[in-house]
């Protein structure tokens, strides 16, 4: 099976942290050069000097706040006048804040559109024509097991993923025709620091202690524990390399087998 990415280029988003960051570490373990996209400087350099080039590789990064897309749009098309094909993108942007869909206000719907699906967009419009010509691309979007089953108190949340899902799909049937194939990694619960936070949210809203609330959770999980980051780093992985060339248009879930349904 081939997993080999030497000689080719991934742009990663929100890879200073968490599942995007085990990803860029393991796609630069396969042997691709990656370019870090997230808003923290310092963080950026910090993840970049951690990126194996054992194979040669030369990695970089892009500064950018996803709450801002035209600024995105226009980084994102200055660094495409040095590196002209992406082969991989993986899309990766932290969740909304938890709470109820019928007390979430309209801006919060707008900001998650924007930052989820829009800067999506604007980043898959630009390393397409790229993909073309080098008759090999990768789009990967990171969303969650709620594009199968909505989760409890992530309304927002829940709402964007599924407009990122038939995007995606829609992509897929548009773009499997010039060797570029869209999918979707459903992350379950994830030791992260977006994990902990709907943690701490959910035992400020009930009164139950953390660790209670920590263990309903993972009671929901047939596995017993909660997924690392770099689980589903493998999944999405698999997906970016050769041996995944005939795979289009799926939602993945790596979640445990905590989804109720196929």
């Amino acid at each position: 099976m081939n997993l080999d990415l030497k000689h080719k280029q991934a742009i990663v988003c929100g890879s200073t942290q968490g599942i995007g960051k085990a990803i860029a570490l393991e796609l630069a373990n396969l042997g691709a050069s990656v370019t870090l996209i997230a808003r923290n400087e310092e963080a950026l350099k910090t993840t970049k000097q951690e990126l194996s080039a054992a194979a040669g590789q030369l990695h970089s990064y892009l500064c950018v706040d996803f709450s801002k897309p035209e600024e995105l749009k226009q980084i994102v098309e200055a660094y495409l006048q040095r590196q002209p094909i992406v082969h991989i993108l993986v899309n990766n942007t932290g969740g909304p804040p938890a709470g109820p869909a019928h007390l979430a206000k309209t801006d919060e719907f707008l900001s998650a559109f924007n930052n989820h699906l829009i800067c999506n967009h604007i980043l898959a419009q630009a390393c397409i024509e790229g993909m073309k010509n080098a008759k090999y691309g990768r789009i990967i979007n990171i969303i969650s097991t709620s594009v199968k089953q909505p989760l409890a108190n992530l309304g927002v949340s829940n709402t964007i993923r599924a407009a990122v899902a038939n995007w995606a799909k829609t992509l897929a049937g548009e773009l499997g025709k010039f060797n570029i194939t869209v999918n979707n990694v459903l992350p379950g619960a994830t030791s992260t620091v977006r994990l902990k936070s709907i943690i701490e949210n959910k035992s400020t809203k009930t009164g139950h202690a953390l660790d209670a609330v920590t263990n309903e959770m993972i009671a929901e999980i047939p596995m017993g524990r909660f997924a690392e980051a770099s689980e589903i780093a493998n999944a999405v992985a698999f997906l970016a390399s050769p041996a995944a060339s005939y795979i289009n248009g799926i939602n993945l879930p790596v979640d445990g087998g905590r989804t109720g349904c196929l």
